[in-house]
């Protein structure tokens, strides 16, 4: 109980400042300008949580995972304070990166430690623990931005939750457990890290940006330097990711493509909001709570199937796999409706797929993480874990700005409107459910038993 609280900790504040920081933004830019700079708050975000993750698994000999705990909730204390004072946008970035730094080392600690606080039987339902933290996230971080949306109330909203991580860092010797470092001495890939946080960057760049062209240039140029990482990986002695893992011949990399997959077809909910509004009329913040259906859809699916072993949870990834594909494809049936009368029989299926959308990840979601943690050997663990929420970023990074692409190829700002809206729904969740036919796919040759380390 005490590491359960400590590790979903660490979770809990990820996912709430997220979403905190979603409402307050606005605020901010009203507030000290800098609007030129908005999508980098969480461009830079993202991609200092990456670093955060891979730190867990490249930190110095000698330094354990407990130490680590406490540095990185310390460090998200120091990044919420420089965001709190910041008389300008440019000090705000500062912040949110250092955050992220801590933020992301929190998160990978979460899977990093779950093989030493758990019996095996119980690492799915650990990470059904942390899916059922973002879930509620999703509810209190917009409401608690709610609160510090005015004026220059926005800076309480980094100052509220320095309290709760310096608290988290005090604890975090007591109530964690001593691990033993059982990696092996490497040194550091740099190369590797480098052009994985360039491709971070460039295509968080793109999600933001307005122009299709450019936005197609920088994800271009982001696939180059993620190709780039994956040669340099398969060939260098030292790597950033467990043996294996770019190698589609092995199943721990199937996994991880599996994983990067139906989190590139989630993020497409980014969008589901705006398409309430604009086609079924449906108020700002009733649209928010809607797609807050897609996390409680994961959720459940997440407690669902937290129990299930062997062929179950086998066929849960799969299946699971299939759903999400299934609900994108048909919001580009149900949501891409003019309906500015908000007839509920119209909503209704559009909501049942947002749901079930999440529903989908969520009821396999788990068993990927356990299925990661099984096919590597112990000293590769620390990589295997941090590379979970590695991948998580980059999925949903790239997933954004495909999104974007999709829907201002579709004609969202030319011709836009009611028109423009309703070609870019179709088309946005038609083409974002083929990444989830790929996970499908993927999925059907990971392994169906835990034991089965070899195809």
């Amino acid at each position: 109980m005490p590491a359960t609280l400590m590790l979903a900790g660490g979770v809990t504040l990820y996912a709430v400042e997220s979403y905190i920081m979603a409402t307050i933004a606005p605020s901010i830019v009203r507030d000290i300008g800098g609007l030129a700079l908005f999508s980098w708050v969480t461009s830079l975000f993202v991609a200092a949580a990456v670093l955060g993750s891979i730190f867990v698994a490249m930190r110095p000999r000698g330094i354990g995972l407990r130490s680590v705990y406490v540095i990185a909730a310390l460090v998200f204390g120091v990044g919420s304070l420089i965001a709190a004072a910041a008389p300008s946008m440019p000090v705000v970035l500062i912040g949110r990166a250092v955050q992220g730094l801590g933020t992301g080392a929190l998160a990978a600690l979460g899977y990093a430690f779950i093989r030493f606080v758990y019996p095996e039987p119980l690492w799915p339902k650990a990470s059904t623990l942390y899916a059922a933290i973002w879930g509620v996230s999703t509810v209190i971080g917009p409401t608690l931005g709610g609160f510090f949306s005015s004026g220059h109330a926005w800076r309480y909203a980094f100052i509220v939750l320095v309290p709760l991580g310096l608290l988290m860092a005090v604890l975090a010797p007591r109530l964690l457990p001593e691990v033993e470092d059982d990696r092996e001495q490497e040194k550091t890939p740099v190369a590797q890290i480098g052009l994985l946080l360039a491709a971070v960057l460039m295509v968080s760049a793109a999600g933001a940006i307005e122009t299709t062209g450019a936005k197609i240039a920088l994800i271009a140029a982001s696939v180059v330097a993620v190709a780039g990482m994956i040669v340099i990986e398969g060939r260098s002695p030292n790597r950033l990711l467990p043996s294996g893992a770019v190698s589609l011949s092995q199943p721990i990399s199937r996994v991880y493509l599996a994983m990067l997959a139906v989190t590139v077809v989630l993020v497409s909910d980014v969008f589901i909001p705006y398409f309430l509004q604009t086609l079924h009329g449906v108020p700002a913040i009733v649209s928010g709570y809607l797609v807050a259906l897609v996390a409680l859809g994961w959720t459940f699916a997440a407690f669902l199937s937290g129990s299930w072993t062997g062929g179950r949870a086998y066929w849960a990834i799969v299946i699971g796999a299939l759903i999400e594909a299934a609900a994108t494809a048909c919001l580009a049936v149900f949501l891409a409706k003019d309906n500015p009368e908000g007839h509920m029989l119209l909503i209704v299926p559009a909501a049942i797929g947002m749901f079930m959308m999440g529903f989908g990840i969520g009821l396999g979601w788990a068993h990927l993480v356990a299925m990661v943690l099984r096919l590597v050997a112990d000293n590769e663990k620390d990589k295997a874990s941090a590379a979970i929420p590695t991948m998580s970023s980059l999925g949903g990074a790239f997933g954004a700005a495909f999104a974007g692409v999709i829907a201002n190829g579709a004609g969202l700002v030319h011709p836009g409107g009611i028109s423009g809206a309703l070609s870019a729904a179709h088309w946005l969740y038609l083409l974002m459910a083929l990444p989830g036919v790929l996970a499908v796919g993927v999925s059907l040759t990971l392994p169906s038993r835990a034991s089965d380390r070899t195809h």
